[in-house]
């Protein structure tokens, strides 16, 4: 399997997205194929020990960046040379299997979709980001890239969901639920509704196994591996978990730091703290 990788993108470029395929690349023994400026991918490529390229590496340079206030449905026209536009263009090209950036989600997502192309018959991409649950994890689709989606989009959210969760989370038979205000059918707005109807449906049909609509507390206990929403709402219900989980953190940090025996109890159990924050930082959970 060949990964290409824009090595531009993101907060922490070109540093993390070269060091973490070249990590992927020994730990998993693929080949990676990186986009973007090839003295800076080299000085760090040296930096680490390496003077030429290591096996299965390779570079195609790129004198252009995508920045995250271009404007996301033109950059890839205006950027033809960027390292996010060429990175797209291989994969298109196949000289690739996947593509991964961590630059500009919008940018990411109109390349995507008019440069690679939907699968024939999906009507929008979604982002689907793996969030930590009270029974592992669970995909939540849309996160954001959708602010106003139809019961068709909806529907097809459920399914690409159910298929993700089965065949990267190794769900069996994954649960789907519906993100809306309440559990009964009768709940939410007129879309949500319909989509409650329609999910029911395939369920009867045995296509999805859809347990019906889930509250926001219900999802992060672990009611549904699918959690569907409209971009709007997920993108909510994100940022809240998100919010949440670093207020937790800092209540607990404070609580160990009140007296000498509750820091000697901290220096007891710190790696179980450590495991438990980076569990729900929301910076180890990728899109």
């Amino acid at each position: 399997m060949k990964i290409i990788i824009d090595a531009m993108g993101g907060d922490f470029a070109p540093e993390a997205p070269v060091r973490g395929g070249l990590q992927a690349a020994k730990e998993f023994g693929v080949q990676i194929l990186f986009t973007g400026d090839e003295t800076a991918i080299r000085r760090i490529l040296k930096q680490d020990g390496y003077e030429g390229l290591p096996e299965g590496i390779e570079i195609v340079h790129c004198t252009q960046t995508v920045d995250n206030c271009d404007d996301p449905s033109t950059v890839w026209r205006k950027k033809p040379d960027s390292s996010m536009t060429v990175g797209l263009k291989l994969l298109k090209a196949s000289r690739g299997n996947a593509f991964i950036s961590a630059g500009s989600t919008g940018a990411l997502l109109s390349g995507a979709t008019l440069l690679v192309r939907r699968i024939r018959g999906v009507k929008r991409a979604a982002v689907a980001p793996a969030l930590p649950t009270g029974r592992g994890r669970a995909v939540l689709i849309d996160a954001g890239a959708n602010s106003e989606c139809t019961v068709e989009q909806l529907v097809q959210f459920a399914v690409m969901g159910a298929h993700y969760a089965e065949l990267v989370l190794g769900r069996k038979n994954p649960r789907v639920g519906l993100l809306n205000i309440g559990a009964e059918p009768s709940k939410g707005t007129e879309l949500y509704q319909h989509t409650y109807q329609q999910l029911s449906q395939l369920a009867q049909d045995g296509t999805i196994n859809f347990v019906g609509n889930v509250e926001g507390r219900n999802a992060v206990e672990g009611a549904a591996d699918v959690i569907v929403a409209d971009g709007f709402t997920g993108n909510i219900f994100l940022k809240t978990m998100e919010g949440t989980a670093g207020y937790i953190s800092q209540e607990i940090k404070k609580i160990f730091l009140k007296s000498a025996r509750t820091k000697a109890a901290a220096l007891m159990i710190k790696g179980e703290i450590a495991g438990f924050r980076q569990k729900f930082d929301y910076r180890e959970i990728g899109g």
